[in-house]
């Protein structure tokens, strides 16, 4: 008899997608080890014992210094997706509207600096993830794959 499977637990990310105006807050990366140079939504790494929610409001409060309630996140998108180092992982996609403060680099040793981008609009550098969760969000689609051989 075969032995069974081991178990797999994805990286869980969590991820903002900011809208003001129709435009999209995003960050660009710097000093972190994954993606240094690219944009992103503001997020994260999912802590042990957070909700998804809660994970969200963190790294809103840590990278852009403003306060939202976990209670005003709603669900946008699950990308399902594969780094090109092979490591696969869950990319959570909340939204809001409300949030009290103005954004800024809150840290700036991660982050060289924000920007608010159209949603037709995106810049070349984004991570690419990151990319297909926004136009996976833009056009309504819950759900999506990406950095996965076709087949």
């Amino acid at each position: 008899m075969a032995a069974p499977a081991e178990t797999f637990r994805p990286h869980v990310g969590v991820h903002l997608i900011l809208i003001r105006d129709g435009n999209v807050l995003l960050l660009l990366r710097a000093n972190t080890g994954f993606a240094d140079g690219f944009w992103s939504v503001p997020g994260g790494c999912l802590d042990a014992g957070e909700t998804l929610p809660e994970g969200a409001a963190r790294e809103a409060r840590e990278e852009l210094g403003i306060v939202i309630d976990p209670a005003d996140l709603a669900f946008a998108h699950l990308c399902h997706h594969a780094d090109p180092d092979g490591q696969a992982r869950i990319g959570v996609f909340f939204t809001t509207t409300r949030w009290s403060g103005e954004p800024v680099n809150a840290e700036p040793g991660k982050c060289d600096k924000i920007d608010w981008f159209p949603l037709d609009d995106l810049p070349g550098d984004l991570v690419t993830y990151i990319r297909t969760g926004i136009d996976a969000y833009h056009h309504g689609h819950p759900f999506s794959l990406d950095g996965w051989p076709a087949g």
